[in-house]
């Protein structure tokens, strides 16, 4: 298999073919220890937000993902730009989970987790099981740290952490110690304590080395003496674990070479995977892309990555208001591009009244929610689903939209395509539903031949379409598309289609404005079926035992809910499971398919929006099982619902 690996950034780190063995950063002269092998592994790095713990997981994963391991990531991290140093409120975090086969989420407890002070500790010990490895940075636990998360002693003394097994790591004085020839200040070399724990991570697990350090060289080109300084620290964890005896075990993680079909695959995040989506999008549609948009986590890394994509014709506009960068999308969609606005739930809000023109004009434009905790402002770090109501009905009147919602972070990037389809298709706003969770959480992802990719081509009117009693050749800009209602698509500036657009009520055909009662009653229920009438692929069932209960998920919720009904299926339950990819409209099998089914469980990270549409449309007793605490599913709690459902 060949394994393509990218920074965040997106450039590419390496290509790496066949299997690959860590190299070691150092000849210690140390004894060989024990090496056991796993078939998966939890990590989880945590520490204060200034503690690097976000690119220290960032480059773990890409090491992992150029070994050829399957993996999945969960990055936690604060709200506040920079939070209390040392409180509980400014824990970051970074879980990877990673194995030799197929794996479909972040996994729920860390086998591993490293502390880099005792609020990192406090934060994240409740989710680690017993037995666990739990590597601390014990220079942090000092009377004042301790007491900003309210320990009066030591949980290293006392014996709080028995049930685990603790590595005592004084990681800040190593990583002095080590850089003392590079002549930094103290809280410069402290600094690199992160890259200290990435070496040791790296030894114990038999990661890669040369991607990081060469990542690290390019980071600080500019700076060559920190360069070097963090390669040095990476290399002394490295070696210290190497070399010392606390660490007498080291872990090996085979390839998942097996899992997945053969090609070139690069780790990637699920916006970083929208971004690419949309510019392939934009290739096959032979129109420019235009991003209107104002900066909104956790949507923000899109217009960020499309920024630097000018050479595919992509140009990105960073507004002063999401209603700004809204309407100019809408505009450059008036004229002739494939026009986008990404934002999250809030901004959806200020975007709901230009949704509505453009429901009114008919014409194409992407709007990416990346959904997060609400309601308002939130919890604008965490995870959530509950925009779905908000796309389906937050707007004035009747104006119905396409709502889809990508279930993977590789899946983005198919997710923006299909949406891009319908867009231009039908000519109308659509809804994509993405999450923090997505939008942040990577993978493998195989890079796709571009010859394979959809043709998304729509052509432009160019001459009159109409002619009157009189011979009289005119142009009318909502005469239909019989097959797709679709109005037609004239770009401003073409002699003899001048056209007026507004957000009155148009006369059928002429786009006149017209107050009549039926022409409105018309026009109304014409929208509407353009959007019932949209192709969208029935909906797959994965039912191979004849089950008589249903999950039926949504977005995000595909690994956790996928890897429940694994864990029961393996213990001899049968249980079917489906995943809705459109929202708006439903698969038109979707009826059926629902009526098959004894019980149909529906989870969620609301309070169950998805189950209200279900039971609203066919009336179905469409039972919700629902969480809205900013995290997603963890698969062992979806199995005991399910098994419950299952056994009434």
């Amino acid at each position: 298999m060949t394994s393509q690996v990218s920074s965040p950034a997106g450039q590419a780190d390496e290509t790496v073919v066949g299997e690959q063995r860590a190299p070691r950063p150092g000849n210690t002269g140390a004894t060989e220890k024990e090496i056991r092998k796993l078939d998966r592994v939890i990590i989880r790095f945590a520490g204060d937000s200034g503690d690097g713990m976000q690119l220290t997981g960032d480059r773990f994963t890409s090491e992992t993902a150029s070994f050829g391991n399957d993996l999945s990531t969960l990055p936690n991290f604060p709200a506040e730009i920079r939070a209390p140093a040392g409180t509980l409120p400014g824990v970051s975090s970074f879980q990877l989970h990673f194995a030799d086969h197929d794996i479909l989420t972040p996994g729920d407890a860390p086998n591993v987790l490293v502390a880099m002070n005792p609020a990192a500790l406090k934060a994240n010990i409740a989710d680690v099981p017993r037995g666990a490895e739990v590597i601390v940075n014990t220079d942090e636990f000092t009377k004042r740290p301790m007491a900003k998360v309210g320990w009066t002693t030591s949980p290293l003394e006392d014996g709080s952490l028995e049930a685990y097994n603790v590595h005592r790591v004084p990681l800040t004085t190593l990583t002095i110690e080590a850089l003392k020839e590079f002549g930094l200040q103290r809280k410069e070399a402290e600094r690199s304590k992160n890259m200290f724990a990435l070496g040791l991570l790296s030894w114990m697990y038999h990661r890669p080395t040369e991607g990081t350090e060469a990542f690290l060289r390019r980071k600080f080109a500019r700076k060559p003496q920190i360069a070097e300084a963090n390669v040095a620290a990476f290399r002394a964890g490295w070696n210290f674990g190497e070399t010392t005896e606390d660490f007498a075990v080291s872990y090996e993680v085979a390839p998942a070479s097996k899992a997945f079909p053969t090609g070139t695959y690069r780790n990637i995040s699920g916006n970083l995977a929208l971004s690419y989506g949309l510019i392939a999008a934009s290739r096959q549609a032979d129109l420019p892309l235009y991003l209107g948009s104002y900066p909104i986590t956790p949507a923000s890394d899109i217009l960020h990555e499309l920024s630097r994509h000018k050479n595919f014709g992509v140009r990105t506009f960073q507004a002063e208001d999401e209603i700004a960068g809204i309407g100019a999308a809408l505009g450059a969609a008036f004229g002739g591009s494939l026009a986008v606005t990404t934002t999250s739930g809030p901004g959806v809000a200020l975007k709901s009244e230009t949704i509505g023109l453009a429901v009114s004009l008919e014409l194409p434009l992407l709007v990416v929610d990346i959904q997060r905790g609400g309601p308002s402002t939130g919890l604008p770090t965490k995870t959530e689903q509950a925009d779905l109501l908000q796309a389906m009905f937050g707007r004035n009147g009747e104006a119905p939209v396409p709502v889809l919602a990508p279930m993977t972070p590789a899946d983005c990037f198919d997710a923006a395509l299909d949406a891009a389809r319908i867009a231009l298709t039908y000519r109308t706003p659509v809804f994509l539903l993405s999450d923090g969770y997505l939008a942040n959480g990577s993978e493998p992802w195989r890079i796709p031949e571009t010859d394979l990719l959809p043709d998304l081509r729509v052509p432009f009117t160019t001459a009159p379409n109409q002619t009157l009693a009189d011979g009289t050749e005119v142009f009318w800009p909502y005469l239909r598309d019989p097959q797709t209602l679709a109005r037609p698509w004239a770009v401003p500036g073409t002699p003899g289609l001048e056209h007026r657009i507004g957000g009155i009520e148009k006369q059928d055909g002429t786009g006149n404005i017209s107050y009549d009662p039926a022409n409105h009653e018309f026009m109304v229920r014409t929208r509407q079926a353009k959007i019932d009438g949209i192709e969208v692929p029935d909906l797959a069932v994965d039912d191979p035992a004849g089950a008589r209960t249903l999950v039926l998920g949504w977005g995000s919720t595909y690994g956790p809910i996928t890897a429940a009904v694994r864990r029961l299926r393996a213990a001899g339950d049968t249980i079917a499971q489906a995943h809705l990819r459109h929202l708006n409209p439903f698969p038109k099998n979707l009826g059926e398919v629902l009526g098959r089914y004894d019980k149909v469980v529906v989870p969620e990270m609301n309070l169950g929006q998805l189950a209200l549409l279900l039971r609203a449309k066919y009336l179905v007793d469409a039972r919700s099982y629902n969480q809205v605490n900013g995290m997603p599913f963890k698969a062992e709690q979806l199995a005991t619902a399910l098994k419950e459902a299952i056994d009434g």
